[in-house]
């Protein structure tokens, strides 16, 4: 047998590079993952703030919303349906 038939066809791996390279990848993953938790406990918390210093608070807004979209409604579907008709001035 020769040299030729005894090497395989696969590539030689050493697995100091590899190994490095796991741990680096490894390791940026976890301060990754720490600035996105210190960053996202940051707008959490300023999100919190925000709303607390509200004059009118959000559920209260959408509830003030809600009745006025209600009363537009009901105040189109009457005139719909009622055929009022829009009075042109020139």
């Amino acid at each position: 047998m020769t040299d030729a038939t005894n090497q395989s066809n696969l590539p030689q791996v050493r697995s100091g590079p590899l190994i490095i390279g796991g741990i680096l990848a490894g390791t940026g993953a976890m301060l990754m993952v720490a600035g996105v938790a210190i960053g996202s406990a940051h707008l959490f918390s300023a999100t919190r703030q925000w709303i607390a210093e509200m004059e009118v608070p959000p559920s209260e807004r959408v509830r003030q919303n809600w009745a006025r979209a209600k009363a537009a409604a009901a105040a189109g579907s009457s005139a719909w349906q009622n055929g009022t008709t829009a009075s042109v001035s020139n």
